[in-house]
């Protein structure tokens, strides 16, 4: 019976031991956590998870190890900088995405905003900065493209000067209805127009699998024009997992092979509690 207890009580004490030495491993591997490979330079647009503080946010980002954020404006810098969180696309010196450079009536506050912003992007150390195309509003799209040379042209000078990027992005007219530039072809013509390395294209995926599909091949074939990349779930602009239609690891393996060397910025709306855990998934899908 002493023995019988005994290898009774030996037996749970392993099987105690096991327990704690899986519970232990478990920890551990908690507190290893989330890491990364960075062959994608990962970024994040805040607005996404606007509910969460910008400085708790960024508490957040340097705990993961993401080390920049999306659409920051002057205001915002200073913040970024205590935090080391680089600012991957700048905002700050468009007037709104209904009003934008195809409309000459825009031109001249347009100008001056960017003739302002243009050399505070390139002191505080980034190099991108968004701008949007305008809506249509009846302008038919020759004229309007034509309307955006004529305009962007005026300060191409002086972001080349200060090797600011300027980066105009493609929206789909499900949510964007009558926004002009809703297709690559449309902003690829721009980037020729204006025939210089400081004007991109801000290819939103999300946007542009809606509008006209076939992701990878335009990414293959047109890479030299996209800027900068955002990422988002079809249908719905929610995560980025197998409840989707997109498979962001090929994408992404399609945008390394290309030579990129930019940003990716998740730009999706947590559909689910566990906004941050939605995050981390994002990131990792990824980071092929």
């Amino acid at each position: 019976m002493k023995r019988r207890t005994f290898i009774g009580t030996s037996a749970a004490a392993s099987v105690g031991l096991v327990a704690c030495k899986t519970a232990s491993a478990q920890e551990k591997k908690q507190d290893m956590g989330f890491k990364l490979k960075n062959n994608i330079n990962h970024s994040v647009c805040h607005w996404c998870f606007k509910d969460i503080p910008l400085e708790d946010f960024l508490k957040t980002l340097n705990e993961l190890g993401v080390t920049a954020v999306d659409l920051m404006g002057p205001e915002e810098w200073p913040l970024l900088k205590k935090y080391n969180i680089h600012s991957a696309m700048c905002n700050g010196a468009e007037i709104g995405l209904t009003k934008g450079w195809n409309n000459p009536e825009y031109h001249e506050t347009l100008i001056k905003n960017y003739t302002d912003i243009i050399p505070k992007v390139a002191e505080a150390g980034y190099t991108n900065l968004i701008c949007f195309s305008g809506n249509r509003d009846g302008m038919d799209d020759k004229t309007g493209l034509q309307n955006c040379v004529t305009g962007l042209k005026q300060i191409m000078p002086l972001a080349e000067k200060h090797g600011v990027v300027l980066q105009m992005e493609l929206f789909n007219q499900i949510n964007h209805p009558d926004y002009m530039c809703d297709t690559s072809a449309w902003g690829i013509e721009i980037c020729k127009a204006l025939g210089s390395e400081n004007f991109k294209l801000l290819y939103d995926i999300y946007h542009m699998q809606i509008q006209e599909g076939d992701i990878i091949r335009s990414i293959q074939d047109n890479h030299q024009y996209f800027g900068h990349y955002h990422t988002a779930g079809v249908p719905g602009r929610h995560e980025i997992d197998e409840s989707q239609e997109l498979y962001y690891p090929a994408i992404m393996k399609a945008i390394l092979a290309t030579g990129y060397k930019g940003y990716v910025a998740q730009e999706f709306i947590p559909a689910r509690e566990g906004k941050l855990d939605s995050l981390k998934q994002g990131f990792l899908i990824c980071d092929v």
